[in-house]
């Protein structure tokens, strides 16, 4: 293939979550066409999951090659920055306040950052319910999108940001996710300051933490008065079906937890066992470290198609760094394979830094004493990914 210059090549990024979001609303500012496809049916085909806490150096750097730094910081809650530390009983063994006008990592609702984001796009960059099966063609490209529908598109560039289960990564990588060990068992409270006020009380504006050492709780508030708890454990990753249950059996699990947390305090218990509906099984993925691969001058990865780590506060954040960078390279560069080699000489050792200092940190989730880079555990980019 002649080398093709970005502003002339068919560039396609495969995942319209945060990461290729941002990379196509960066191209577009530089004046690079881009195309996203997705396989939702649409932008609120499901839940977007909980809040994120975007970080000065990272996410908020990519908001702001976005243009859209001012827009976030009125949509997001920064008395999320809170964190309360307790012990089973209850009680509060930390507690950090953010300042007044504190902004390194303000709250914001997983959907209001995807819906500002997709406002911000050109109409009609977003293809939606595009599942993507496999990515064809020769590596010097061009190379051909597969996707479910039986369709197939040809680009220059395929760009995979599309999680922890990507379709892109195959054309690049024989590397797939696997399970930490530790599962998340998602709880949800709606109307909590009327149906659930003691649980507010404890909670907070932002989040809550406490572990025995063998389980833990993760509480988060988020915007429109709900609050996500997760109840976190060394499990097999089977463990429902194992303990002969299905995820739908929502009393027989609340038995299950009250029993492996009987030794709690009952104000404790509530935020396992008062939720509003079904719980969500979260299994937590990571891929191996290091994940490299081979140059190519016509597929590249971002976020968690990248470098799944565990559920450290990290994950939105390298992923909306990582398309910042790739596309201010796409828009720096001569070719597209000039961009994609300058993009993954900074992403590759920077993930893979910070993919061995979180490793094995699902585990941190359980300690008595949460580390500093634990201070606000949620689920990634993506959310934990199911197996």
């Amino acid at each position: 293939m002649n080398p093709v210059a970005p502003a002339r090549a068919r560039i396609s990024i495969v995942g319209a979550g945060p990461g290729g979001l941002t990379c196509a609303r960066i191209l577009q500012r530089r004046g690079i066409a881009v195309t996203v496809y997705d396989g939702d049916r649409g932008p609120h085909a499901r839940n977007q999951g909980g809040t994120l806490d975007l970080h000065a150096d990272n996410g908020q750097v990519a908001l702001r090659e976005a243009g859209l730094l001012d827009e976030f910081f009125a949509l997001a809650r920064p008395e999320g920055q809170e964190m309360r530390r307790m012990d089973p009983t209850g009680t509060m063994t930390s507690h950090q306040v953010p300042e007044v006008g504190e902004s390194f990592k303000p709250e914001i609702d997983r959907g209001r950052l995807r819906d500002l984001l997709l406002d911000s796009l050109q109409p009609g960059t977003v293809r939606w319910g595009r599942s993507l099966d496999a990515v064809g063609g020769p590596a010097d490209g061009p190379r051909q999108l597969h996707f479910t529908d039986g369709t197939t598109v040809e680009t220059d560039l395929v760009i995979g940001a599309d999680g922890a289960f990507s379709r892109v990564r195959p054309a690049v990588s024989p590397a797939v996710p696997r399970y930490t060990g530790v599962s998340f068992l998602e709880a949800r409270f709606s109307d909590v300051e009327n149906r659930h006020p003691d649980i507010a009380e404890l909670v907070g504006p932002g989040g809550a933490h406490a572990a025995d050492g063998v389980r833990g709780l993760f509480a988060q508030r988020n915007s429109g008065d709900h609050i996500r708890v997760y109840v976190i454990r060394r499990v097999p990753v089977d463990w429902i079906s194992r303990s002969g249950l299905t995820a739908d059996d929502t009393d027989a699990l609340r038995t299950l937890l009250l029993d492996e947390f009987a030794h709690w305090s009952p104000r404790m218990r509530r935020m396992i066992t008062d939720n509003d509906g079904p719980y969500v099984d979260r299994p937590i993925l990571a891929l191996p470290v290091p994940h490299t691969w081979e140059p190519s001058p016509t597929v590249t990865l971002l976020g968690d198609a990248a470098h799944l780590m565990p559920p450290l506060g990290v994950g939105v954040n390298l992923a909306m760094l990582d398309a910042a960078e790739l596309a201010l390279a796409l828009a720096g560069s001569a070719t597209v394979e000039d961009a994609v080699r300058g993009y993954e000489k900074t992403m590759l050792p920077r993930s893979t830094e910070t993919a061995a200092l979180l490793e094995g940190g699902a585990d941190h989730l359980l300690s008595v004493d949460l580390p500093d880079h634990s201070d606000h555990p949620a689920p990634g980019a993506d959310g934990p990914a199911r197996p």
